[in-house]
């Protein structure tokens, strides 16, 4: 169940790396869905430097999953298992909770791009990944 739960997860925070390095590389499929809007205009503009920094945050997060596992032999987290596995399980559920404006299960904005997609899948998607993050953490400990 463990290696399960570890592959799918690392694989999910690849997958969302990956996407990232595609916007910054000039891609456009998705960016406008990506970001929160006011329903006409954004609320920021994604610099390529800050769209690379997360890509690189998720590359890590995913290769801390996966040393989690255990399924992967070269091991540089090691020393942060406990508290980093904390970390990021309650930096994925709280970006599920949100803002309570613009993101988030409990945002008050609705009816744009962004608010549908982070209502279909962006929210949950963060709740599921912090909850199989927290439940590794369980079951590695046990």
């Amino acid at each position: 169940m463990l290696e399960l739960l570890t592959w799918a997860v690392g694989g999910i925070l690849l997958v969302l790396s990956g996407m990232h390095l595609y916007w910054v590389f000039g891609g456009q499929k998705g960016a406008k869905a990506a970001i929160p809007s006011t329903g006409t205009d954004l609320l920021f503009k994604p610099s390529k430097i800050g769209t690379s920094i997360v890509a690189i945050l998720l590359a890590l997060a995913a290769w801390f999953v996966l040393e989690l596992g255990r399924v992967v032999p070269i091991q540089f987290f090691h020393f942060f298992y406990f508290y980093g596995s904390g970390l990021l399980s309650c930096l994925f559920i709280l970006r599920s909770i949100g803002d309570f404006k613009w993101v988030g299960f409990f945002k008050r904005k609705k009816g744009t791009v962004f608010a549908k997609w982070d209502t279909v899948l962006y929210s949950p998607l963060c709740f599921l990944l912090g909850t199989a993050i927290l439940i590794m953490t369980l079951l590695r400990t046990a």
